[in-house]
């Protein structure tokens, strides 16, 4: 799938009717779009520049644009809960995913945090993809190899449990280790184990038991950093002259994020210092 210029056979295109409504058609020579607004045809399509406007068969207006990551993390089949781009941004920011960067993610769920990894890490990093469900594995491979045409080559999907990884599993220590699962608290000897020192150390967790679980695990290992957790608020707003406001439903609690960053070997991290009370 082309990511820019004029639309080419096999590009995934979203139309937008006048009331704003989307549909996701693949482009195929020869091919029609069918809706109760009129008919679409493909080649009327493929070869026009983004942004274009095609007229259906009874004189509806379609936008054209072509599929975005966030759009196809939003529509794709799930056999999980997905990351919501929300968060996925704060990873990919907070726990500084570079190119060339070797993160493990477990567990995979249906891919969504994959492919922002994989495009984030580039052509020179690599992906681990852990998931102990096959059916979950399953749905996150097909997600990711239907957003890239093809499965990349820097990413390894593996079924198995993320408590029984080594380094000799990964060829070394990785950069960047992403958890979401139940309970992370678990495994923190695993992150230790094949995390570098100075390498970032993230969970995603819904509830707030987790989240106690979780930094109070962090703390009591002794080998990071003190943790620190927040969750990200978006909401909208309508923007209509004299009747702007905020949007009546907006993309509220979805999970908390921790952060922390693995410590050298041996050291033992200084105490926080908290202010005393007046």
């Amino acid at each position: 799938m082309a990511y820019s210029g004029p639309f080419h056979e096999g590009d995934k295109v979203q139309l937008t009717d006048p009331k704003r409504r989307h549909f996701t058609i693949t482009l195929t020579p020869g091919d029609n779009f069918h809706t109760h607004k009129g008919i679409v045809a493909h080649d009327d399509i493929i070869g026009a520049h983004e942004g274009s406007v095609v007229t259906s068969t009874m004189g509806t207006e379609f936008l054209c644009f072509r599929h975005l990551m966030v759009d196809h993390m939003l529509s794709m089949p799930r056999g999980a809960a997905v990351i919501y781009p929300k968060d996925s941004a704060q990873i990919l920011i907070e726990g500084d995913i570079f190119n060339g960067a070797r993160v493990l993610e477990a567990g995979a769920g249906s891919g969504a945090l994959s492919m922002a990894l994989l495009r984030a890490v580039g052509a020179d990093g690599h992906v681990f993809s852990y998931e102990i469900r096959e059916d979950h594995l399953n749905y996150a491979i097909d997600n990711v190899t239907d957003y890239f045409g093809q499965q990349p080559p820097q990413w390894s999907p593996r079924l198995g449990d993320f408590g029984e990884i080594t380094t000799d599993d990964l060829d070394g220590p990785v950069d960047r280790v992403i958890l979401d699962m139940v309970e992370p608290w678990h495994f923190l000897d695993t992150v230790r184990d094949i995390l570098i020192p100075g390498g970032v150390f993230m969970t995603y967790v819904a509830t707030v038991p987790q989240l106690m679980n979780t930094m109070e695990g962090i703390r009591e290992l002794g080998c990071f950093t003190e943790p620190r957790a927040w969750e990200s608020l978006v909401r909208e707003w309508k923007v209509e002259g004299l009747a702007t406001r905020p949007e009546h439903r907006m993309n509220a609690h979805t999970a908390f994020l921790v952060w922390t960053r693995r410590l050298a070997d041996g050291v033992t991290p200084p105490r926080p210092q908290r202010r005393a009370r007046r």
